[in-house]
């Protein structure tokens, strides 16, 4: 591929057939208005969504198993949370990459802003970030510990 380009740059018009890229047929894909819709409803009814293959009881993959851990160390209340297996429906698997602008699975939003995947969760779960930002999104209670107290690991 880099040949024919540095043939075509170079100004060559007919590029050697063994140099020559064939065209392929690119369909570019777009999110449905209805699956736009359907995305953004579950995302303003449950303050912690995570789209994931699987399910936290039977995840299909080690990086959803691991974010659906991460989730339920924080014991985040059932009402406030909600997952959705991207395996399922092959429709909701395109269509949230597409919404999100996020290649991978899983997928984790809190207030309905997409926090990430499963490296960026796992990291903000080692540094702390995730815990503050479940308890100032109001979905887990913040625990305040007496001055001078060493958290309890």
């Amino acid at each position: 591929m880099f040949a024919a380009r540095a043939f075509r740059a170079a100004g060559v018009r007919n590029v050697p057939a063994r140099f020559a890229v064939a065209r392929s047929t690119i369909q570019a894909r777009y999110i449905t208005d209805e699956a736009r819709a359907q995305i953004s409803k579950a995302l303003k009814e449950t303050p912690v969504v995570l789209f994931m293959k699987g399910d936290p009881q039977a995840p299909r993959c080690g990086f959803s198993r691991a974010v659906s851990q991460v989730i339920a160390a924080y014991e985040v209340p059932p009402e406030k949370i909600k997952t959705y297996d991207v395996l399922v429906d092959p429709e909701l698997r395109q269509s949230i990459k597409e919404y999100s602008d996020w290649p991978t699975i899983p997928q984790l939003y809190v207030k309905g802003e997409l926090v990430g995947g499963c490296d960026i969760v796992l990291d903000m779960h080692k540094t702390g970030q995730l815990e503050t930002l479940l308890e100032e999104s109001g979905i887990i209670p913040k625990i305040d510990l007496p001055e001078g107290e060493p958290a309890k690991a």
